[in-house]
């Protein structure tokens, strides 16, 4: 609160003043504004009385009043950066950030001489999507104060816009040295995840480590933000999971406050209003799973409406599924509480994340309980850890019903498989293992998840894999310069000449499938598996071979062979997957059978066949509704009978 003494006021508003400082220092905000809310009327044309109400307001959550208190200080004292950092602060929590930049572009000649106003330009130039600017602006801030480790911190994500990801981890790692109080454990976990992404492992354990003790020490009720999704990565500890994203979702949660409850109205006789709420409704692997089961959803039982906060790439893939739903709302622009009130609106039943904490994530309008159901689908394999949703969908294999204390949501299990296949995926010819690079005669082991997914403990086995596979080469993709950089090396470290790993471009979609079928199996990774990934190359006759954990992510592939009658390539432990691998390895006529069964249960599984999937989601989707309808707690949903191929 601020103490300064005002200019000669009137003396019933200097009463008012003084009373709701003390208030404020009693955190009563609501006495303090009152008391403030006086003190301006009485003596309208002093600074920090308006200011003092701004600062009451904001830690009240009534960001608009705020806004206007701070702009009228401004207006009174044109050159106070107190104010001018206050209204711009309020601006950006609005979502406004255009108005920040405008604002802090037009402050007096003589220049921004406060690191923290260089500091919130960053940030709105950031939320423009602008990150070259912010870049500048953050640069500028640190000349001013080169300790500021949120901009370090800042510096990072702008870095990795650029996909610049040995920078955004030089930053993080400077930002947590310095010290970046509550958000310690989230930069951490950043830093970890982005030296991942490179494959640079000279502090992977020690950097592992101090995130999984920082968890662990997390109290209960914690509200503490957190990496979670680089964890799933990190370790198959289901338990601290939890402990994390239920921490995580209670930061998320700070300050909102939910909508009136609304009572879900029977569902029989009406269309139930489905909503999905995504920055992927583009060409992204979420969207090439979901598109042929959007188009499959029955119009005369289901409203489908698709908030999309993402970009728009004028991809084929975002027309597609565009089409396929009945509404599209764009909530980029809104903040969380406009968003969730859209939705009240539109009164949607079931509103589903499918995002959960991977990138560009929204999780934080289903704090505000929009919808009488929230759901948790397909974007993020594990709890949200929030008692604002309801289910996580999964199916037998990825959530067993044994495993329900990792997640915070009850579990309701698709019949066959959780994740979704376009019918329509296609099924380009194969290109040539010469115009792949491949060696015809090799026995071609691919490995193309992402590199965040490659810790050295599945590197070691992979390397070992092909020593003892004559003959053999590692297929990876080569998603950026810094990945062939450094895991050449680490592959002569293993004894394997760095010629036997072929690196393969990144390429079109379909250009892809076209050369995975190639591969003579694809070797996956561990505690999180492929996903979109896996199916790809299941899709294209390549067998899958897979270690199952305990946590959702590190279950994915092995539901996804199930479906696909592939269980014999599912292992529990690495060394009998590194056997398996190697026993395929010699083994050409069983290659070629799995080909073959691949090939003929392509058409025939209920894996790819997106019609079903949907009438099977929309079953589950009903007995969600029908619960809720009926004032019956959540539970659990089993697994229906899934039915025959000739159903």
């Amino acid at each position: 609160m601020l103490m300064q003494q005002p200019s000669p006021p009137g003396a019933r508003a200097h009463v008012q003043w003084q009373q709701g400082c003390r208030l404020a220092s009693r955190n009563d905000w609501p006495g303090a504004e009152a008391r403030f809310s006086l003190a301006v009327r009485l003596q309208p044309r002093e600074p920090v009385y308006w200011l003092n109400l701004a600062r009451a307001q904001l830690r009240r959550g009534d960001r608009s009043a705020a806004a206007d208190a701070a702009q009228r200080a401004l207006a009174l004292r044109p050159t106070d950066e107190t104010a001018c950092a206050l209204v711009a602060h309020c601006l950006l929590e609005l979502n406004r950030p255009a108005e920040v930049v405008a604002l802090l572009r037009a402050y007096p000649a003589q220049g921004i001489r406060d690191a923290g106003l260089h500091f919130v330009l960053g940030q709105a130039l950031e939320a423009l999507h602008r990150p070259r600017e912010a870049i500048t602006a953050y640069m500028d801030a640190l000349a001013l104060q080169i300790d500021l480790a949120t901009a370090h911190a800042r510096l990072g994500f702008c870095f990795l816009r650029l996909e610049m990801r040995e920078e955004a981890a030089q930053c993080f790692r400077t930002a947590h040295a310095l010290g970046v109080g509550e958000q310690s454990l989230n930069i951490l976990g950043q830093l970890a995840y982005r030296e991942r992404e490179v494959c640079r492992w000279i502090d992977e354990a020690a950097d592992a480590q101090r995130i999984r003790s920082g968890v662990a020490a997390l109290p209960e009720g914690a509200d503490t933000p957190a990496t979670v999704f680089a964890m799933l990565a990190m370790w198959d500890d289901p338990a601290l999971h939890r402990h994390a994203a239920s921490s995580s979702s209670r930061y998320l949660a700070r300050g909102l406050t939910q909508l009136p409850a609304v009572a879900m109205p029977a569902p029989a006789g009406r269309r139930l209003r489905i909503g999905y709420v995504s920055s992927d409704f583009c060409q992204h692997a979420t969207t090439i799973l979901m598109a042929g089961m959007l188009e499959s959803h029955d119009r005369q039982r289901f409203e489908v409406t698709l908030y999309s906060h993402g970009p728009d790439d004028a991809s084929t893939m975002r027309t597609r599924v565009h089409a396929a739903a009945e509404h599209v709302v764009d909530i980029a622009a809104l903040d969380a509480r406009a968003a969730a009130e859209r939705i009240r609106a539109d009164a949607i039943d079931i509103l589903v994340d499918l995002k959960g904490y991977t990138r560009e994530s929204r999780v934080e309008i289903f704090a505000l309980r929009p919808a009488p159901l929230q759901v948790s689908f397909l974007g993020y394999p594990g709890t949200v850890g929030a008692d604002w949703i309801d289910y996580v969908i999964g199916d037998p294999q990825v959530t067993p019903l044994a495993h329900a204390a990792d997640f915070s949501e009850k579990i309701a299990q698709m019949p066959v498989c959780y994740q979704p296949n376009d019918s329509r995926r296609p099924l380009p010819a194969p290109t040539t293992r010469a115009e792949c690079g491949l060696p015809e005669d090799a026995v071609v082991l691919c490995g193309f998840n992402q590199p965040y997914k490659i810790s050295p403990d599945v590197f070691d086995s992979w390397c070992r894999i092909v020593h003892a596979t004559p003959g053999s080469v590692l297929w990876l993709l080569e998603w950026n310069a810094q990945v062939r950089k450094n895991l050449e090396p680490e592959a002569a470290a293993r004894g394997i000449d760095p010629a036997r790993i072929v690196w393969a471009p990144l390429l079109q979609y379909e250009a892809h499938l076209a050369r995975l079928r190639q591969a003579d199996m694809f070797l996956d990774t561990w505690p999180y598996n492929a996903h979109t990934t896996a199916s790809d190359a299941l899709w294209a006759g390549v067998p899958v071979l897979t270690l199952r954990g305990r946590s959702f992510a590190s279950r994915v592939a092995c539901s996804l062979d199930h479906a696909m009658g592939l269980t014999d390539l599912v292992h529990d432990d690495v060394a009998a997957f590194e056997a398996g691998a190697i026993a395929l390895g010699h083994d050409r006529p069983r290659r070629a059978a799995l080909r073959r069964h691949l090939e003929d249960r392509r058409s025939a599984s209920p894996l790819f066949d997106s019609a079903r999937f949907a009438r099977d989601l929309e079953n589950l989707y009903q007995r969600m509704a029908e619960r809720c309808a009926a004032c019956l707690p959540t539970e659990h949903l089993p697994a229906a009978v899934a039915r025959t191929g000739a159903d």
